[in-house]
């Protein structure tokens, strides 16, 4: 018996050993950004990994009832103006697009510029400088130009004010150019929506009206929304970004509250 006794100990300790690693594991703190088990691409420019650059964030939108419109490019892009910051409250919450807001991530948001824009913000009270990508739309507040995730603030001094007078360039991109989806977005054949009727006698009017102007292409769409059917008249079609943005500037001035849209 007694020779089995130095195998036993060794079986034993490393027992322990085991136990005591799992114990170690389980108390761990993770980190502030957690890292994912899917493997990320690689970084690109600037040491940025892009995002996904959904269509919709180039086309226009209304905000507190100011309108804006999205670059198809941030080439030569530079701003001055006031930098505010994000964090808490929005941390986990969807960008605008459609990636989950991590304020511990070199991010931030921004009004026009195409999503992932990368940016160097410098902080005009101190000289210190971030590089960020854009992947949000904002800031919506007064005349900020850009909203900074927690870890961009915190690098240029911007929390503890909550606001700092920052110069803003655009310095490249993060991964592929959103150069195909631009273009895809700048021949893309556009309707003008000018009115929703319950009558389609009235839609039908309105459609013979912006016929006889020009617009040979203009349809009604049937929307049935909460047990009624609505019936949308829309002015069109216009080829382009450009020139639908054009378009729908005339015919604001008679039909407030229209709005562009594309199949």
């Amino acid at each position: 018996m007694s020779a089995f006794r130095p195998a036993l100990v060794v079986l034993c300790l490393a027992a322990c050993a085991m136990l005591a690693l799992t114990g170690c594991g389980k108390s761990r703190i993770p980190d502030a950004s957690p890292v994912p088990s899917a493997p990320r691409p690689a970084p690109s420019v600037h040491g940025h990994t892009a995002g996904p650059v959904p269509k919709a964030t180039f086309r226009p939108y209304t905000v507190d009832g100011k309108r804006y419109h999205p670059l198809s490019s941030a080439d030569g892009y530079r701003d001055s103006g006031l930098a505010s910051w994000y964090g808490e409250p929005f941390h986990g919450r969807k960008t605008s697009n459609g990636e989950t807001y991590n304020m511990y991530a070199m991010t931030c948001a921004h009004k026009i510029l195409p999503m992932n824009t990368v940016v160097r913000v410098t902080n005009r009270n101190n000289g210190k400088s971030v590089v960020l990508r854009v992947n949000d739309r904002g800031p919506f507040v007064g005349t900020r130009i850009v909203d900074l995730s927690y870890a961009g603030a915190k690098q240029i001094g911007v929390l503890g004010p909550g606001t700092a007078p920052v110069t803003l360039e655009a310095v490249g991109m993060a991964g592929d150019s959103p150069r195909s989806v631009s273009q895809t977005m700048a021949s893309a054949r556009y309707f003008i929506q000018i009115g929703s009727f319950r009558n389609r006698d009235n839609a039908e009017r309105l459609v013979r009206e912006l016929e006889g102007r020009g617009f040979a292409q203009s349809r009604i769409q049937q929307a049935d929304i909460d047990g009624a059917t609505f019936w949308r008249v829309q002015a069109g079609a216009v080829a382009g970004m450009d020139r639908a943005r054009q378009t729908h500037a005339r015919l604001e001035r008679q039909y407030p509250g229209s709005f562009l849209l594309t199949d």
